[in-house]
């Protein structure tokens, strides 16, 4: 068992790894980045960077207990991306990563989303697609539709996230706590609504919509 979950969870990190670099270049293209792009990425770390073909001038801000070690020509910035503590269009870009469904509330998502318009003459917010049939958090089949009470019966049991990856128990109470309690998925149509001057652009899997990104150029 320990062995199938070994050869899963590699298989796992080839189809994301795969999928995001299709998204880093689908990103440099739209903006043509370069070395000179000023880019704020808003709860990201480094290790999606790795994976760009061109290193902008890359500031990296998340909360103060998951700001991670960065490259020395990366700048870190502890703070709330609904409360970003630059000014009106600091950054060229404003770029996120499967972070705004992480806020409970759409009152909260409308900050983030208000804050990224600002900060950056333009964004590149992406973030996984409710109408998808497969939760990416839980690596399950429609568990997301169901209401929270079977939600709960059975994440609580099993998850392809759990087999996966095995967190500690600790590591488990907390993510699953936190898919229950917090985690807000967005339609394509919820997404427009927060971004109503960008674009909304969705990346397939299967013909499928997998997820959605908010853009402005």
């Amino acid at each position: 068992a320990r062995a199938f979950a070994v050869r899963s969870e590699s298989l796992l990190l080839v189809v994301l790894r795969r999928f995001r670099t299709r998204r880093m270049r689908l990103f440099e293209r739209t903006f043509a980045l370069s070395p000179a792009t000023r880019v704020l990425d808003v709860g990201g770390s480094a290790e999606i960077w790795r994976l760009a073909s061109v290193r902008p001038r890359l500031t990296i801000l998340n909360l103060p207990a998951a700001v991670a070690p960065a490259p020395a020509d990366v700048d870190r910035v502890s703070g709330d991306g609904c409360r970003l503590p630059f000014g009106d269009a600091a950054f060229d870009i404003v770029f996120s990563n499967s972070v705004i469904e992480h806020l409970p509330t759409r009152a909260l998502q409308q900050q983030f989303a208000a804050e990224a318009a600002r900060v950056g003459r333009g964004y590149w917010i992406q973030t996984p697609n409710l109408r998808f049939p497969i939760e990416l958090h839980m690596m399950l089949p429609l568990v997301h539709f169901l209401p929270k009470r079977l939600q709960s019966a059975v994440v609580r049991r099993f998850t392809g996230w759990q087999l996966l990856t095995r967190p500690s128990e600790a590591q488990r109470r907390y993510y699953i706590d936190h898919f229950l309690n917090e985690l807000n998925l967005l339609s394509a149509s919820g997404l427009r609504s927060l971004f109503p001057g960008g674009q909304i652009i969705s990346e397939r899997f299967l013909g499928l919509k997998k997820s959605l990104i908010a853009m402005r150029r």
